[in-house]
């Protein structure tokens, strides 16, 4: 007897689909998988047959062959089970061919018949949806994060006697409720309005977030540097659902949704430690997985202790800060996931981070800070929108009871500058002005007469390189946007070279 059974299989976030093919047969009783199945797929015969006996099912005495259809694409993973234990019932007639036309079945199957949850679940709802399937069977902690996708009926089974109950009628499962996040999930606790002083500091966020720039504070220990990055996300504007199906399906393939709140509407904040190897930065692995540039897609990449991250893991960020997306190429084939984040990374400006202190604490030698910030190369510093000096906080704001401005206030500035570029590049793949192409500069970065001499003098003056005079631009244009003028003024074009004259103070010599 012959049946098929739908399901799909992942490489990187690629769901692709997979069709399980069953035929049984007289003959010597045998249970055998084919069609590139790695090692963790063959070891569903002795899942399903364990699972079987402990629900009371009596596996087929039979020749079986299970075909993953197309044969000449590897199959990785646990969550093919689902599916072969459905083709299994259904060539021992417990389930009817036409009630699984229009389906796919997602999920592990334990030895006692528990249907547990996998990775990946939404990309592979997503490819449900789009093969024109009706309905998807997933475990039942996946049920939520399935019910993201509209459009798609989604049942979470919790047991594999569930399954064979539901499609004899006997007792329906019932169709997920599509998740609807609450309005408290989307902005972060910490708040803006904890920090005391740092009015600069403050106020370059602000244009970071405005317009998606990179930013880099440099200060003397415990000026508040880590406490300003990590309220960034509470200033950033609200996630769009296509945005947010986006930086779940990274998570999701990662395995890090969470099943209460599984869809993400809360702008990512990635702060990885500074010993992190260049695999777990880019991602990586025999099966690829997405690493730190990607789980912060849509949202920050926080680096403290910028130096003290290893050279060739500082290196590896500058292609992805350029192109918004990493490449990760192994035998089976590349992958490649969206890495669209705001890098803000927090240093000391020297090993004892004292340098410059107004204290005078400071005993290190030249050549030990020339030693320590040359760990920062040039075209890493490039890369970087704004510089921005943290200096330590006087007594006299840490004991002020005046209140500071709260993350609500700033973010509405923030939205208002947002709204501006959404208009401004409505129908482009740009999303703010830090993404703003190089043929586009021209026609969005408009100064005046004024502007266009200040930024003259300082190109010569500095001896800036092309990327320098494009960043001091996208930083002009959104402090324009930010002042609601749609011509760049020389007041832009001063502010922004301000905020990148710490390479000069650090650097120069």
């Amino acid at each position: 007897m012959y049946a098929q059974v739908h399901t799909a299989g992942l490489f990187g976030l690629n769901a692709f689909p997979v069709d399980v093919e069953i035929e049984a047969s007289t003959g010597l009783e045998s249970f055998d998988i084919v069609g590139l199945a790695d090692a963790s797929v063959r070891e569903s015969r002795d899942r399903i047959k364990s699972a079987f006996r402990v629900t009371g099912v009596q596996f087929p005495k039979a020749k079986v062959l299970i075909n993953l259809a197309p044969a000449d694409t590897r199959k990785t993973g646990s969550g093919f089970d689902l599916a072969i234990t459905m083709a299994l019932l259904r060539v021992m007639g417990v389930v009817k061919e036409e009630v699984l036309a229009d389906s796919m079945f997602f999920g592990e199957v334990a030895l006692n018949g528990d249907i547990r949850p996998i990775s990946g679940i939404l990309p592979l709802t997503i490819l449900a949806k789009k093969q024109g399937c009706r309905r998807v069977f997933v475990p039942y902690e996946n049920a939520k994060e399935a019910s993201c996708i509209r459009g798609i009926e989604v049942y979470g089974a919790k047991h594999i006697r569930n399954m064979i109950l539901h499609f004899n009628d006997r007792e329906l499962i019932e169709i997920a409720k599509p998740y609807e996040p609450t309005d408290s999930s989307f902005f972060s606790s910490l708040d803006f309005k904890d920090v005391k002083g740092q009015q600069s500091a403050k106020f370059a966020l602000e244009i970071a977030a405005a317009g998606g720039h990179n930013v880099l504070m440099i200060g003397a220990p415990g000026s508040g540097k880590s406490m300003l990055a990590k309220r960034i996300p509470s200033i950033l504007p609200k996630m769009t659902f296509d945005e947010s199906i986006e930086a779940t399906n990274i998570h999701s393939v990662a395995g890090l949704v969470d099943k209460d709140e599984p869809l993400i509407i809360r702008r990512p904040f990635r702060s990885p430690h500074h010993t992190v190897s260049t695999a777990g930065l880019a991602g990586g692995g025999s099966v690829p997985r997405p690493g730190e540039v990607s789980l912060a897609h849509g949202g920050v990449l926080f680096l403290d202790e910028l130096p003290e991250f290893s050279r060739q893991a500082l290196e590896l960020l500058r292609q992805p800060l350029e192109d918004k997306k990493v490449t990760i190429a192994r035998a089976a084939g590349s992958v490649t996931y969206p890495c669209s984040f705001m890098l803000i990374a927090a240093m000391n400006p020297c090993p004892c981070g004292y340098f410059g202190h107004p204290s005078g604490r400071c005993k290190c030698s030249m050549k030990q800070i020339h030693s320590y910030l040359s760990r920062i190369s040039g075209p890493m510093l490039d890369r970087f929108d704004l510089h921005v000096d943290v200096p330590s906080v006087e007594y006299s704001e840490l004991s002020s009871e005046l209140k500071e401005e709260p993350s609500e206030a700033i973010r509405q500035r923030v939205q208002a500058a947002r709204d501006i570029q959404n208009k401004r590049f409505e129908g482009t793949a740009i999303t703010c002005n830090a993404n703003i192409t190089s043929d586009l500069m021209s026609e969005v970065c408009v100064m005046n007469d004024k502007a266009k001499d200040m930024l003259g003098k300082v190109f010569d003056k500095l001896g800036l390189s092309a990327r320098a005079y494009d960043k001091i631009l996208k930083v002009a244009r959104t402090l324009a946007d930010m002042a609601g003028r749609e011509v760049i003024d020389s007041k832009d074009i001063g502010s922004a070279v301000q905020f990148r004259s710490l390479d000069r103070k650090y650097w120069s010599n």
